[in-house]
């Protein structure tokens, strides 16, 4: 019993130091993505992405990452520009763009899991979507992409975000914008980042190496060799299928997966999977019918599978991939020092503090009651950040006495 109750000390304060090292990361890339999306026009989007072509898709992967977001928003921003006339093409290259092209992950994957990752990410993030492209070109799902736009053709969806001058960033107008585009990119992701965090914390604890070894087969060794790592890419999808952890979520998660031996391969295909999991398909087929919404799942699934294995053995050609021996575990860092970190924690939180301040004024001025849904399965995410509370006080305060 003392062994449990020590476990689950040690995963609830591996849960919030995890979070305590992403605090400041979450809040600055949050920040920018809020004033990209105030200051940056849309209204010409579904103009820009009307063709198939490479300028289309370039356009296309350009407003994703200017328009950065968590998965469920990305969906409904894809369906809102594919119904209002864009591509199908540059419509996926916006959805993998927005989702996984974004500042705010890159900063988390840097600070847990390191540079190498961050590469795989950014550069698998543009692997990505050209072989999404190609997959596209090669099946021509016409007919599916027609009744899809049949099934559209009825909703109206306002378009009024129409950007501003640069030279207005320091208006008081646009940061009460700003700040309104922030608490709504929290209200998005909290939950995720909530529970993926108590996850991550839990297995960390609680859940022994060997276990991973079985899971995804040759973990633990420098070269598992093309079938290992081919089985590992096939597991990450699999294993992230079943959760409702959105990307920013799954991190610190992924940084356990490397630290128990998953190659790197493996990670990236865990990392990627943020558009494979099952509350994404059950919105997909809302919104397009279950035909597209299990095409669009076979696209991405195949894509990301060999965008990571093309990512590990492009890093291992010239020597990049990253040395475990060399790496600490995020859970076996000392998380709550006295140090740069902290610092940058309390100036970004305060920052954050205002932020919420500023919203909250603007909300009572206005007396307006916002509601941003986080997309489905929203009993279900309720009551998993409930119980992850309350897992996350008890753990504190067995780690008190």
């Amino acid at each position: 019993m003392t062994e449990l109750l020590d476990k689950w000390s040690e995963a609830a304060v591996t849960s919030l130091g995890f979070f305590w090292m992403a605090l400041w990361a979450f809040v600055l890339g949050y920040l920018i993505s809020s004033i990209i999306q105030v200051m940056v026009s849309r209204h010409e989007m579904r103009k820009l992405m009307g063709g198939d072509g490479p300028k289309s898709m370039s356009i296309g992967t350009l407003f994703g990452f200017i328009s950065s977001s968590c998965s469920f928003a990305a969906l409904a921003t894809t369906r809102a520009l594919f119904q209002k006339g864009a591509n199908f093409s540059p419509s996926i290259a916006f959805l993998l763009s927005s989702t996984n092209l974004v500042i705010e992950l890159g900063f988390v994957i840097a600070l847990f899991l390191g540079w190498q990752f961050v590469v795989g990410e950014y550069v698998g993030g543009i692997i990505l979507i050209l072989l999404a492209w190609l997959f596209i070109m090669l099946t021509n799902p016409k007919q599916l992409i027609q009744q899809a736009r049949d099934r559209n053709q009825d909703h109206s969806d306002s378009d009024n975000e129409d950007g501003h001058a640069w030279s207005r960033l320091f208006d008081k107008e646009i940061w009460t914008a700003i700040s309104q585009k922030y608490v709504m990119e929290w209200q998005m992701v909290w939950k995720d980042v909530l529970i993926g965090f108590t996850v991550a914390g839990i297995i960390s604890a609680f859940i022994p190496t060997a276990f991973f070894e079985w899971l995804f087969i040759g973990a633990g060794t420098d070269d598992p060799g093309f079938w290992a790592l081919l089985q590992q890419t096939l597991v990450g999808p699999v294993a992230a299928f079943f959760t409702f952890i959105g990307s920013m979520g799954n991190i610190p998660l992924a940084a356990v997966l490397f630290g128990e031996g998953v190659a790197f391969a493996g990670v990236m295909a865990f990392i990627f999977s943020d558009l494979v999991v099952l509350p994404v398909l059950r919105i997909n087929a809302q919104y397009y019918g279950w035909k597209m919404a299990l095409y669009i799942l076979l696209l991405l699934f195949s894509c990301l599978v060999a965008t990571s294995l093309l990512m590990h053995y492009g890093l291992q050609l010239f020597d990049w991939l990253p040395d475990r021996s060399q790496w600490t575990s995020p859970a076996e860092r000392e998380h709550f020092q006295l140090n740069y970190q902290f610092w940058l924690n309390v100036i970004f939180g305060l920052a954050s503090l205002w932020m919420v301040v500023s919203w909250k004024r603007q909300q009572s001025g206005h007396n307006h009651h916002g509601h941003h849904h986080h997309g489905g399965g929203q009993p279900i995410m309720n009551t998993l950040c409930v119980l992850a509370g309350l897992w996350l006080s008890a753990g504190l305060i067995l780690t008190l006495f």
